[in-house]
């Protein structure tokens, strides 16, 4: 095995890129290449990463399957941090396979780590936890550990799990602080804040205050009836009613919720669901009817019946109404909850990740723009945007095993 491309290697996976391309900066073989451009990747140049790994796939043999299944990895990783979403998810699970073919467990686990991750961002979460479910962390080096912890600790904030999310980002600490790699520390560190900070508000009688994960968490066996602004959803602990397709509807029983356990009138709800700013006939004769549709969905929870004034809502049982609003109220909040991971993301990926048009989120981010809460950089397909400043590191770019001919 060649002396400069092992120590580059190991350079690599102690977290010196700088150290690696000393190393192999003026060669051009197929595995130097390959390590310049994990390197580069690391120094958080990924449009040059991506042409040396490319290089590199090429420059190896095709019976050096295990090379280029490693390559393909590290391409897949860069396409991750550049929230390129729509990168071909066959292609690594072909690699996967030709890794676990020949013996690279690490390596296959690490191809398994990108796509759970990648799951985890579009918001497939039992896929995500059906994948890491079936990896053992135990034989994991450190760096490896660390990442493996996240995904769990991702999986349970999502989840609203805040107990898992607790005791796996301890053992991520505890892991990155073996590893001694800065950026996987500071990943650790913003996963921790992230729990640590309020998610949501609670609105009750008039006054609101702030909840952290476990507060939310708690929730969810409370036996309030609860409007949900977080999930566009009314529930109890006994069941639950989506709104999220049904915006008129959630808009009158949020109304109602905040509100409680007074009425509401009729001119607010009107302006409250149809945004009209002078109530005629016709508003409230379409108030009438979505009204009607509200108290046939929630009949089972609560009931709503007519005031001098206008409607009031009355959950069933004696039971407390609850809102569960978003920490900050922005109309293009969930834009933003998306970068502010740090990383470049492109309109399409934002669309794939939230499910949505990528018109819709064009405008989003046209209106977010303007008021200086994201900026733009690159042209075409290649534009892409951020929350200030721009990212200048990518995360954990690392092959646990030295890039040489398999």
């Amino acid at each position: 095995m060649d002396s400069l491309i092992t120590a580059a290697a190991r350079a690599l996976a102690a977290g010196d890129p700088l150290g690696a391309l000393n190393l192999v900066a003026l060669r051009d073989d197929a595995a130097a290449l390959a390590l310049r451009g994990i390197a580069m990747a690391q120094l958080g140049d990924l449009v040059r990463a991506k042409m040396l790994l490319r290089k590199a796939a090429r420059a190896f043999s095709p019976r050096e399957r295990l090379a280029r299944a490693r390559c393909i990895v590290a391409e897949a990783e860069i396409a991750l941090v550049s929230r390129d979403l729509h990168w071909p998810t066959k292609t690594l699970d072909a690699a996967h396979a030709t890794l676990e073919a020949h013996g690279d467990r690490l390596n296959a686990a690490h191809a398994r780590h990108l796509d759970i991750r990648r799951l985890l961002l579009i918001g497939r979460l039992d896929e995500a936890q059906g994948l890491l479910g079936r990896l053992d962390p135990t034989p994991f080096p450190p760096a490896m550990q660390t990442v493996h912890n996240l995904l769990v600790a991702g999986i349970a904030m999502r989840r609203l799990q805040a107990k898992t999310a607790h005791v796996a980002l301890a053992r991520a600490a505890r892991a990155a602080r073996q590893a001694g790699i800065p950026p996987l520390t500071v990943e650790v560190d913003n996963a921790v804040r992230m729990l640590k900070a309020p998610v949501a508000r609670l609105i009750a009688r008039g006054a609101e205050r702030h909840l952290l994960l476990g507060d939310v968490e708690a929730l969810q066996t409370s036996k309030a009836l609860i409007v949900d602004a977080c999930r566009f959803a009314v529930r109890d602990a006994r069941e639950a009613v989506s709104l999220a397709s049904r915006p008129v509807l959630f808009a009158l029983a949020r109304a109602f919720g905040e509100a409680w356990p007074k009425d509401v009138s009729r001119d607010a709800l009107i302006a409250r669901a149809f945004r009209g700013k002078h109530a005629d006939e016709s508003h409230r004769a379409r108030l009438r009817v979505e009204i009607g549709r509200l108290r046939a969905l929630l009949k089972p929870m609560a009931s709503i019946h007519a005031t001098a004034d206008g409607f009031a809502l009355t959950p069933r049982g004696k039971k407390e109404v609850l809102v569960l609003a978003q920490p900050v109220e922005d109309p293009d909040a969930a834009v933003l909850a998306l970068l502010a991971d740090g990383e470049s993301w492109s309109s399409s990926a934002l669309a794939l990740a939230l499910r949505a048009s990528q018109r819709t989120v064009q405008r989003a981010l046209d209106r977010l723009a303007e008021s200086g809460k994201v900026q733009a950089f690159g042209h075409g397909r290649a534009l892409r945007w951020t929350m200030p400043p721009l990212p200048g590191l990518a995360t954990a770019l690392l092959l646990p095993a030295p890039l040489t001919g398999g």
